[in-house]
């Protein structure tokens, strides 16, 4: 048998959260929070299953939580999307980045993606026939130079993927870099995959300024959600893809014959738990309480530190504390420290090495302090 992917290997994910369990670590490495969700929001589950809802849901998904998404948007963004035709919910956001991907890209086709970058996307690109064109983000700041974007531009681009607020270096896209990022997809008619999957982890006062802000870029964007990320929920994996008619209709030939529809009770119970916008509206403040606590507690520590400004990760420079590669350094933080992080070179072009390490602070305080105690020592 010939390998589609021959290039793929498990993922650094995989090989972390595996090496912080053989070493019985403190794992800070996988992005999930280690608090429960709002019961609340699981009793609306619970109750949503009890009262019939346990069959297949529509194809685009329940209604009312199309519905709810749709008044979530115009509310935010002042974009209405028609919740007939330009709603879809899915699997969590990895599928609906899979489904965009797999609806658009045909073989030779290219799409930019910034590095570094989450490592779902080269893999689909890949899949279906296309050539991933990286743009390096340069630490500590990893900005987008947009220059270099339209160097990296020709007739073979097709697509072009965003992801702010960024994992794993917790940057934000400003309106500047989406007006940027509008004129280039509309000057060379490339398609866009905005992947907002931390669009109400935003810290400082900051803004997310998502592609449904932008008329002409909007028109030409599928934009990526996760309710999992938003809610404390991974492993319920839900999200949703937001696209005009005509990307849309596409994006829904793949996912009727990929998953063709998702969690019935979940979907009734976010229709009804999203009708407070509180729930939503107060989770920048959330987990910045939880970042400002953590960089506190490690602020004599040895790492170089620019606070995230969104996500919930952080980016820890240990160049100052050793010349190993960010690989030998996450490996030997796990074994001999007992604090499992993610080394960042290789989401990079060429694995370049910054000589960082990603680490999750969506974590109870009593873990943060625990890392702190620890990472302090190092």
């Amino acid at each position: 048998m010939i390998s589609k992917l021959p290039n793929v290997t498990t993922s650094i994910f995989t090989i972390m959260s595996k090496m912080a369990a053989d070493n019985k670590a403190l794992n800070l490495s996988q992005g999930f929070p280690n608090f429960k969700s709002d019961p609340f929001l699981i009793e609306l589950v619970h109750k949503a299953m009890k009262d019939g809802f346990n069959q297949y849901a529509p194809m685009p998904g329940d209604i009312g939580l199309r519905e709810i998404i749709g008044h979530k948007t115009n509310l935010l963004h002042l974009k209405k999307y028609n919740v007939d035709s330009e709603i879809t919910i899915t699997a969590g956001a990895t599928q609906a980045i899979f489904t965009a991907i797999a609806a658009i890209i045909n073989k030779g086709d290219e799409a930019i993606i910034f590095t570094p970058a989450y490592d779902c996307y080269e893999p689909a690109i890949e899949l279906f026939g296309g050539k991933t064109i990286p743009v390096q983000l340069k630490a500590p700041f990893y900005m987008p130079n947009w220059g270099e974007v339209e160097q990296k531009i020709s007739t073979k681009t097709k697509l072009i993927i965003v992801n702010s607020p960024h994992n794993p270096s917790g940057m934000i896209f400003s309106e500047d870099d989406m007006l940027q990022l509008q004129f280039l997809a509309e000057k060379h008619n490339l398609i866009v995959i905005s992947d907002e999957v931390y669009e109400h982890i935003i810290f400082d006062g900051l803004t997310h300024y998502s592609a449904a802000r932008f008329p002409e870029l909007a028109s030409r964007s599928f934009i990526v959600a996760s309710f999992g990320k938003t809610f404390h929920n991974t492993g319920w994996k839900m999200g949703y893809c937001l696209a005009p008619e005509n990307l849309m209709n596409e994006f829904k030939k793949i996912h009727q014959y990929n998953v063709f529809s998702v969690n019935s009770p979940i979907q009734r119970a976010l229709s009804e738990y999203l009708q407070t916008p509180e729930h939503y509206l107060s989770l920048p403040r959330f987990y910045q309480q939880k970042r400002d606590v953590f960089l506190e507690l490690i602020k004599d520590s040895r790492f170089k530190i620019i606070p995230s400004k969104g996500t919930y990760f952080q980016m820890l420079d240990f160049s100052e504390i050793s010349n190993e590669t960010d690989l030998q350094f996450a490996e030997r933080l796990t074994k001999d420290y007992k604090i499992a992080t993610i080394p960042t070179s290789v989401f990079n072009e060429s694995k370049e090495d910054f000589k960082q390490i990603r680490v999750c602070f969506a974590k109870t305080e009593e873990t943060l302090q625990k890392a702190a105690t620890i990472l302090n020592t190092i």
